[in-house]
């Protein structure tokens, strides 16, 4: 036996001498990983490649770290594919590769954790237990699943150092986290300020602008109450401002209008059961038609007794709905905002400062300062008595109902009187909700430090230029588009687990200090010592940072102390720091990181576009003025196999570890990696999808190997045969097979440099096809040596080439598509190779070169052609039913340059099973000729959308004529071209020529094919004969004969069958390998058992075959 030569399954018995045909991928699998990790494969692969003077030769990615405290999904896997994908491409050919794991293990999500563990929900809480106490809990948590990652990204077949990772909790980390914000702030690019953010009140913190844009799912429809409120201006009149927040009423400080909007006053008695006068915008008034005049339909117009512009209203002053804040500096007047519109509302709009971004600009300018009667939990507090500790939310309905009541007259608590409520009603509108508590957000004016983004965004904009973005559209588009946006970063939270913000400053304002601090030197110098843990280890946390305080050496009284601001970093600004931070620069390996950044690859999924990608392209741009990596991969979402979100509780996706038990994390990473997901697109997951991969390139790989050694084992009467590489056989279907190798390689190569990877996955496909469907089936007569000492000349096929030649090129081709799919398929190309070579590894072997295999692309264009010939051919014979082993007279092929095909034409004989092959030049034999044509039909609904207007034109093309098929299929109609979907191309046969026994079929890229389906009774019987032969081998492989065993064969069967088996004896003795032969027109001569079995050939006509060893 030869073959395996290695095998990390043990030792296997059966027909393929050791490698087994029917595999059991995921037990492959798990000898496989067992196998590195007793052997150090992964170490080995790193340690065999030099880094290079200067890390020259190392390839950098960026392990965009998971939040640890939180199990693996499939979200991670895509990732965590990718990053295995080009590691390991990138090694074999030739570069250096360190992985590191990376573990994000600060933030809410973290303390949302403990916060669980520990059964509290408020801050309050928190402070109670004791921040000590609480960070503790969340540094236990956050490392609670570290055993479940390790084993699922082992079990995926994701190298990746473990031992040597990095976490953002270590204080090497974190240290450099506080020399970025010291950096920034150095350089004027940080600033407190008060500023109107997304605020969660569940979590009383704020979010980041970019929070809100990453996910889809961040934005929920809610259905809120909308009220529209008359203020009674100085003038009389009442002012209409439309709001979807009522609770932001009782802090009201302005109205805004749009200056060049026509405004109208309306005279109506009807809402409030006297006459008052109405300032709305006159695009708007129609739609209160019901309120005014007491009728849907009612015509406003006829109630109109003034029109007037936006400008004429500035400067009035207006009594607020509210008494709270009587008396504000410059509140309660008519001023001008250019973002006030008539789309809906009422064209004024109420502004409440502190509770909106764009309110919050205009009160600024108008020199108002904001109120804030909402604290961190989004109750109400002082001055807001009637509703003070409600939830703003739940505050809505008692508001609604204190200024219906007003409108009636009624005196309400703080409602001031003269204001009315004219409409209530509900509005269904798309909303931000948190993306870690899933509770509706909302807008309010916050304490935060921030990284002052506009200040440098056109650099960020112009750096993004230097990015390779696959795809190539988000580099303009969704990354593009949100950095020429950018708003400055609010980048401070105030909770208790994550980087310290590294600002202490004075407890008494009549001696103000700040003082920032970017390393542990710099705090030991100025307090004296370093902030220790329980255990004595520098520790950045709180509550350590927080008790490090000294006297303010700018107070002569000595009584300030300088304190540290309480509040933690954001965590997206550790993740922003990883690229420095996870190797401790500027304190070490500076040199290192100077010749290693920007990073060469990284990938995450399309939302990172406003999380890590952007995060880490601020800090990049302000602390380098570089970009953070060369190449980003931005790949799609995974939805579960409805098309929704993948849901636990919905059960709408496979589970991951179920997939690895049954089909293995080839399959999964294949059918991951081929789709149009690593092209920005989303995903459905099904199991059908993952289970084609195992069935288009998974098994038909494996079935090749497992053929190579089957019938190498059997060469030279069992002894077998030990194939070498080589690329020197002149047998065409050997030199097709190394000249498509060939264009493998380069096509891979070329593919894998740009990171498109699903490009790969089709180009190996494509090749495996090639491989097993075409190479394989139409040279398996030449492996076919049994006999015992036979030389390679008694091994010759009828197209020359030896066995010795085409076991060469099937080893050679083997070896070299096993080494192209290592990336892809690490597993099972680990088992095939290893098992073909005996070496240690595929991982540890270089890329394949091109220049080591022959090309001929002549070769290769005129053999593809003559597949495509036999696969139109063959769907001509299925559509008329004709099997395929029942021969026919001939095919008549019309095509260019008839001659390229005439080497090949035995080839397209013997494959469509035809007794000539006519070749015929298409400027020589028209379409016409043959009584054939081609018919475009072109499908509007499905073009229209992506033509437009010029779904006329390519209409009238089809109709008219003007229409051709290109060499490669591409379709223009009309000077335009079709995409596969909007249009269907049929063959047309005149009547004429469909009488008689002919089918015919259009070529892609022109041209036609004749066949001819009349069955003569010599047909017909050599058809049956050929099912016979089919039938013998079946019943050789259930009587557990080798393929070398001769047999004694006998066959009963109707008369039929048996002239078949007569008049083609010599075919079917050498065909089954049958020394003796017998057979009988009885059917009865032989009775169905054990040794005898039964099935139908040619015409549904039973036969029954006895096998047996000679």
């Amino acid at each position: 036996m030869t073959y395996p030569k290695v095998s990390t399954t043990g030792d296997h018995t059966g027909a393929a001498f050791g490698v087994p045909p029917s595999p059991r991928f995921p037990q492959i699998e798990e000898s496989v990983l067992a196998y590195w990790a007793e052997d150090g494969t992964f170490q080995a692969s790193i340690d065999q490649r030099p880094a290079g003077v200067d890390g020259s030769n190392e390839f950098v990615f960026y392990d965009g770290p998971p939040f640890a405290n939180g199990l693996p999904h499939y979200g991670h896997l895509i990732t965590g594919y990718v990053k295995d994908i080009v590691p390991r491409y990138e090694t074999m050919r030739g570069r250096h590769v360190e992985r590191r794991f990376g573990w994000d293990t600060h933030g809410l999500p973290a303390e949302l954790e403990a916060m669980s563990q520990l059964g509290i929900k408020t801050k309050d809480e928190i402070l109670e237990l004791g921040i000590d106490a609480f960070n503790a809990k969340c540094r236990e948590s956050v490392m609670k699943y570290t055993s479940d990652w390790r084993e699922y990204v082992t079990r995926q077949a994701r190298w990746v150092d473990f031992d040597n990772d990095y976490k953002t909790l270590n204080p090497e980390f974190m240290e450099s986290v506080q020399w970025a914000f010291k950096t920034l702030y150095d350089k004027g690019l940080v600033y407190e300020g008060f500023r109107v953010l997304p605020y969660c009140w569940n979590d009383e913190t704020p979010l980041s602008n970019h929070e809100l844009r990453m996910d889809d799912d961040v934005y929920k429809m809610r259905q809120d109450p909308a009220v529209t409120v008359g203020l009674r201006l100085s003038t009389g009149e009442l002012a209409l401002v439309w709001t979807t927040t009522p609770w932001t009423l009782p802090s009201n400080l302005l109205i805004m209008v749009g200056t060049d909007i026509d405004y109208v006053v309306v005279e109506s008695s009807v809402p409030t059961g006297s006459p008052e006068r109405y300032v709305i915008a006159a695009a708007r008034a129609q739609s209160f038609a019901r309120e005014f005049t007491g009728d849907p339909k009612g015509d406003v117009e006829a109630l109109i007794v003034e029109r007037l512009t936006g400008a004429d209203l500035l400067g009035r002053s207006y009594t607020p709905p509210f008494s709270y804040y009587e008396g504000q500096a410059n509140a309660f007047r008519v001023v001008e905002a250019d973002f006030v519109t008539t789309t809906d509302g009422t064209g004024l709009v109420h502004s409440a400062g502190a509770f909106g971004e764009d309110d919050k600009v205009v009160t600024d300018r108008e020199g108002i300062e904001p109120v804030m009667p909402v604290g961190a939990d989004g109750t109400f507090t002082f001055p807001v008595q009637e509703y003070a500790g409600m939830l703003v939310f739940d505050a809505n309905s008692l508001i609604i109902d204190d200024l219906k009541k007003a409108t009636h007259g009624e005196q309400v608590g703080s409602v001031t009187p003269g204001t009315v409520l004219l409409r209530r009603e509900t509005y269904d509108h798309s909303y931000p909700h948190c993306w870690r508590c899933r509770q509706p957000l909302i807008y309010k004016g916050v304490s935060s430090w921030f990284v002052e983004v506009t200040a440098f965004k056109d650099r960020m904009v112009e750096l993004n230029q230097e990015i390779t973005w696959v795809p190539e559209h988000v580099k303009d588009g969704q990354f593009g588009k949100w950095l020429e946006n950018a708003r400055d970063w609010s980048i401070t939270r105030n909770r208790f687990w994550g980087s310290p913000v590294p600002v202490w400053k004075s407890d008494n304002p009549q001696f103000p200090r700040i003082d920032v601090y970017g390393s542990f030197a710099e705090l030991e110098a100025d307090f004296g010592r370093l902030p220790l843990n329980a255990a004595g280890e520098p520790d950045l946390h709180r509550p350590f940072i927080d008790e490090l305080t000294r006297p303010n050496p700018d107070d002569p009284s000595g009584t300030s102390t300088m304190r540290r601001v309480e509040d933690v970093l954001d965590v997206w600004f550790d993740s922003g720091s990883m690229s420095f931070a996870q190797v401790h620069y500027p304190f070490e390996n500076a040199d290192w990181f100077e010749h290693h950044f920007p990073g060469d690859f990284i990938v995450e999924y399309i939302g990172q576009t406003r999380g890590w990608f952007y995060t880490l392209h601020v800090l990049a741009t302000a602390l380098f003025d570089r970009p953070a990596f060369k190449s980003v991969v931005s790949h799609g979402i995974i939805l579960g196999n409805d098309g929704q979100k993948m849901s636990k509780s919905l059960r709408n996706y496979p589970d991951v570890n179920e997939v690895f038990d049954r089909d293995g994390a080839d399959a999964m990473r294949w059918f991951l990696m081929n789709s149009s997901i690593l092209r920005g697109s989303n995903l459905i997951v099904t199991e059908e999808g993952i289970r084609e991969g195992v069935r288009q390139v998974l098994m038909p790989l494996w079935n090749s190997w497992y053929f190579f050694s089957l019938y190498a084992n059997a060469m030279n009467g069992g002894q077998g045969y030990a194939a070498r590489w080589s690329t020197a056989s002149t047998d065409p279907l050997d030199r097709y097979l190394l000249a498509k190798l060939h264009q493998l390689v380069e096509r891979t190569t070329a593919q894998l440099d740009v990171y498109d990877i699903p490009g790969a996955c089709e180009s190996v496909r494509q090749f495996v096809d090639v491989l097993t469907n075409w190479y394989i089936r139409r040279s398996r007569e030449r492996f076919w040596d049994t006999g015992s000492g036979r030389t390679p000349s008694d091994a010759e096929s009828a197209t020359g080439g030896t066995a010795y030649e085409a076991f060469d090129t099937l080893y050679t081709a083997l070896e070299v598509l096993t080494r192209v799919a290592a990336p892809l398929l690490p597993l099972v190309t680990e088992e095939i190779w290893r098992g073909l070579t005996g070496g240690r590894s595929v991982h540890l072997t270089d890329w394949p070169s091109a220049a080591d295999l022959p090309a001929d692309d002549a070769l290769v264009a005129a053999m593809d052609r003559a597949r495509t010939i036999c696969s139109v051919g063959s769907s001509l014979r299925k559509s008329e039913h004709l099997r395929v082993r029942l021969p026919l007279a001939g095919l008549t092929v019309v095509t260019a340059d008839p001659a390229t095909l005439e080497p090949f034409a035995p080839i397209i004989a013997d494959e469509l099973n035809v007794k000539s092959v006519t070749l015929l030049d298409v400027d020589a034999a028209h379409e016409s000729d043959f009584g054939i044509s081609q018919k475009l039909t072109v499908n509007a609904r499905v073009a229209g959308p992506r033509l437009g207007k010029d779904v006329q034109t390519v209409i009238k093309g089809s109709k008219s004529g003007d229409w051709s098929v290109a060499e490669d299929g591409t379709v223009t109609s009309g000077g335009l071209a079709l995409v596969e979907g909007e249009y269907t191309l049929e063959t047309v046969v005149s009547e004429e020529a469909g009488a008689d026994a002919h089918v015919t079929a259009m070529l892609p890229g022109g041209g036609f094919v004749v066949l001819d389906t009349e069955v003569t009774l010599d047909l017909e019987l050599e058809g049956t004969a050929r099912d016979l032969i089919r039938a013998v081998q079946q019943a050789r492989r259930e009587a557990g004969l080798d393929v070398s065993d001769r047999i004694t064969l006998t066959i009963a069967a109707g008369e039929h069958t048996w002239r078949a088996a007569l008049e083609h004896r010599d075919l079917i003795i050498g065909e089954t390998l049958a020394d003796q032969f017998s057979v009988s027109m009885n059917l009865d001569d032989l009775t169905v058992g054990d040794d005898v079995s039964e099935t139908l050939v040619g015409n549904e006509q039973r036969v029954r075959i006895r096998v047996a060893k000679r």
